[in-house]
């Protein structure tokens, strides 16, 4: 009798799916390496659903949804245009494109504590709109010892942009604060996940409207006010 195993017959061109292990455990390397890492994921998540995340989020912008965004949380909030000039506008998860994006991250999250053991309990995110000029200074989401937000992600939806448009995402060396380690065009589908405590980041000044999407991992299970 014969008792060779014989691998199975997979399907030719069979497409990876849009969230994998092996990506799972790319992003985790990145993270523990770096802390930070830049990756497009317009094949994961699909010329369809970028168009419609973008496509609302422009609807908001020209029907003026978006409100200006500011430093802190609840009573604590201060909108200083001298350090961000953005506007923003709070995902809910209720329309067919973020509920298909909310599936996208809570995908990640649960692919990051399986391998980081990070304590990842839930996600909020949020439309940002840089108009020409906007800006946003060097900062970190998360201050130490806060426990809150966790892991950042940044999601581009901006078709053709350039360098020339500005706009950038610039990180800095999380062991030399003043030494620049990356910079990240945001053009479409093009994400930016960086560890929202250690990664210091700016976006500098756009020279057109640019558009993203901000997603936070975070270790708390209750949310904050807005």
């Amino acid at each position: 009798m014969n008792n060779q195993l014989v691998a199975p017959i997979l399907p030719h061109n069979e497409p990876e799916p849009v969230v994998s292990d092996h990506w799972l455990d790319e992003l985790a390397d990145g993270l523990t390496e770096h802390g930070w890492m830049s990756q497009d994921v317009a094949v994961r998540l699909g010329a369809e659903l970028l168009a419609g995340l973008r496509n609302e989020v422009h609807i908001l912008d020209r029907t003026e949804a978006l409100r200006r965004a500011g430093v802190g949380r609840g009573a604590g909030l201060q909108r200083d245009r001298s350090v961000r000039r953005d506007k923003i506008a709070w995902l809910q998860g209720i329309t067919p494109v973020q509920a298909e994006l909310f599936g996208f991250f809570e995908s990640v999250r649960l692919g990051l504590n399986q391998r980081l053991f990070l304590g990842l309990k839930r996600f909020e995110a949020h439309y940002a709109t840089y108009h020409e000029g906007d800006f946003y200074r060097r900062h970190v989401d998360s201050f130490q010892g806060r426990a809150s937000r966790v892991v950042s992600l940044v999601l581009y939806l901006n078709e053709g942009w350039e360098e020339a448009d500005g706009g950038a995402l610039q990180v800095y060396n999380r062991e030399n604060e003043d030494e620049v380690c990356g910079s990240v065009l945001p053009e479409e589908g093009r994400m930016a996940l960086f560890m929202s405590e250690e990664i210091p980041h700016e976006v500098l000044p756009a020279n057109r409207t640019r558009y993203s999407i901000a997603c936070w991992f975070r270790c708390d299970e209750v949310p904050l006010p807005l």
